[in-house]
C-alpha cells in the first residue's frame, strides 16, 4: 500500500495481541494528540496472546487505523492450525503459543478472517523527507525476530530487499522497541502495546513520529490488571498473564542472551 506523502505526526504500534484495554488506551493517545487514523499505522500482530481476540478486531477496524498483516493475520486468514512464529520445538514460546492461538482462532470469524486476508504486507510513504516502509517482523521473513542487538549485516540484508531508495524501515514483531541506524537507513521498531517488553515494567510501548522526522519511543499506560483478569477468567493462565502484572516474559528463551535477564 503506497500512501503517498504524509504531513504531520504519526502513530505506529506494534501487536495489539488481543489485549482490549491496551487497544483502546493507544487509540485514546492518538485521540489526545490529535492524529487521525489515516496517520496511525499497525505493524501486525492484531490478534495473539491476550483474551479479546474478537473484541480488539472490532476495535482496531471502528478505530479505522492503518494495518498491516503480521504473521497472525496471515496464520487466522488461512485458516492455519498455528501462528507462524516458527518457534523451535518444544520451547517455551512454542509450548504457549498452542493455548492463545487456539483461543484466538475459536474467537476469530470469517468476516475477521476476510479482513485479515486483504491486509497489506508492506505499507511505504514519505513523511519528512525520509522514504518509509513499514513491515512486520522482516522483509524476507513476517516472522522474524530482529532485535536491538541483531547484527548491523543482518538488517542491511533486509534492507536490500525493500523498496529501492527507503531510508527508514519501520518494523514491529520482536515486542521490543528500539531505534538504530544502519548504513543508509534507520531501522525503528515501534514495540508493541499488547505486552510489556521485559523490562520490568507493566507499561507497553508505541512510537510517535514528529513533523521534523524525529521519532519517540512512548510509554503506553493502560489497566493492564483488567487484561491480565480477561485472560484469567478465559483461561488463558499458562505464563502471558502474568506478565501483564510483572512487565516479564515467561518465554525468555527467544530472546538473545543479551536481552536476557542475569
Amino acid at each position: 500500500m503506497d500512501l503517498g506523502s504524509l504531513e504531520g505526526p504519526l502513530l505506529v504500534f506494534g501487536g495489539p495481541y488481543s489485549n482490549l484495554q491496551a487497544t483502546q488506551a493507544v487509540r485514546a493517545q492518538a485521540d489526545r494528540l490529535g492524529i487521525p487514523p489515516e496517520r496511525c499505522i499497525c505493524t501486525g500482530d492484531v490478534v495473539a496472546y491476550c483474551g479479546d481476540a474478537a473484541a480488539t478486531v472490532a476495535e482496531i477496524r471502528d478505530w479505522g487505523c492503518l494495518v498491516i498483516a503480521g504473521n497472525c493475520e496471515k496464520q487466522l486468514a488461512a485458516h492455519a492450525l498455528d501462528c507462524g512464529c516458527g518457534f523451535d520445538e518444544g520451547t517455551t514460546c512454542d509450548l504457549l503459543s498452542a493455548g492463545w492461538y487456539a483461543h484466538a482462532n475459536a474467537q476469530v470469524d470469517g468476516p475477521m478472517r476476510d479482513w485479515m486476508a486483504g491486509l497489506p504486507d508492506w505499507i511505504v510513504f514519505e513523511h519528512a523527507g525520509q522514504k518509509c516502509c513499514v513491515i512486520h517482523g522482516g522483509a524476507r521473513d513476517i516472522a522474524r525476530f530482529l532485535w536491538p542487538v541483531t547484527p548491523d549485516e543482518l538488517l542491511l540484508d533486509e534492507l536490500s530487499i525493500l523498496p529501492k531508495g527507503t531510508t527508514r524501515v519501520i518494523a514491529g514483531h520482536s515486542g521490543i522497541a528500539f531505534q538504530k541506524s544502519i548504513g543508509p537507513a534507520d531501522w525503528l521498531n515501534a514495540g508493541v502495546i499488547g505486552m510489556p517488553a521485559h523490562d520490568g515494567r507493566t507499561q507497553t510501548r508505541f512510537g510517535l513520529i514528529h513533523p521534523d522526522g524525529r521519532f519517540e519511543i512512548c510509554l503506553l499506560d493502560y489497566p493492564s490488571d483488567q487484561a491480565a483478569m480477561t485472560m484469567e477468567r478465559v483461561g488463558l493462565s499458562q505464563g502471558y498473564h502474568t506478565s501483564l502484572r510483572t512487565g516479564w516474559w515467561p518465554s525468555e528463551d527467544v530472546l538473545p542472551e543479551e536481552l536476557r535477564r542475569v
